[in-house]
């Protein structure tokens, strides 16, 4: 049998494999713009180097235990900062300016990595709590990239763009990676932790997965 820590590594290394599949098929079909090149270092940090890096860590023992409240504290942390990321004066300085989107690209990557690292390192009896934070985490991130793909105008600086007509489309674009990749990375990571909580086989595990129902409820 595989250690546990290996298997708590799973949900972010196959999120981060899946993503990373889709991500190469579009790259080799896409023809990108500047915005779109940005979206796709923007998922390729948050939705890949950080899953991997996280499920590293947790696989070979260099992580603690987190507590659920530090997993919310994170996934709040890390929904703000992507929202915050790609408000248009954010995202028009960064696409003007290399040492902007250079630190910008860092913090979301710190963001993502505080984010599975928690999610991984729960405890058994609470790990649960990964499923609405991860859920929560991909309903936002599809919302502001619905945002992006139905935007009737751009959002952004043209700087870089050329025609009013070329930025539009190039947002558009980066919305569609983004509601392709960032939701999918998210949903792949609860469902794995899903079927590995049934499999655990003890009615304890039913009753945790049912909690979150009931407190919505």
């Amino acid at each position: 049998m595989r250690p546990l820590m290996w298997r708590k590594a799973d949900a972010a290394l196959t999120s981060a494999g899946a993503v990373f599949l889709i991500g190469a098929i579009i790259v080799l079909s896409g023809d990108f713009g500047p915005q779109a090149r940005h979206m796709g270092w923007h998922i390729l940090s948050m939705n890949v180097v950080a899953p991997v890096a996280a499920g590293m860590l947790v696989a070979h023992r260099r992580a603690a235990d987190s507590r659920p409240s530090w997993l919310w504290i994170a996934t709040i942390a890390q929904v703000a900062v992507i929202w915050i990321a790609h408000t248009p004066s954010v995202q028009t300085a960064a696409m003007a300016f290399p040492g902007i989107q250079l630190a910008m690209h860092s913090v979301l990557l710190a963001a993502a990595l505080s984010f599975w690292l928690l999610l991984l390192c729960l405890p058994d009896a609470r790990r649960w709590h990964a499923l609405p934070a991860l859920l929560l985490t991909g309903k936002l991130v599809c919302l502001l990239a619905a945002l992006l793909v139905f935007a009737p105008r751009a959002l952004y600086g043209i700087h870089a763009h050329g025609p009013l007509t070329h930025a539009l489309d190039d947002q558009h674009l980066a919305g569609l990676l983004m509601i392709a990749a960032c939701p999918l990375s998210y949903l792949v990571a609860a469902v794995v932790i899903t079927v590995q909580l049934l499999n655990r086989g003890h009615p304890a595990d039913a009753v945790l997965l049912r909690q979150p129902a009931h407190g919505m409820g």
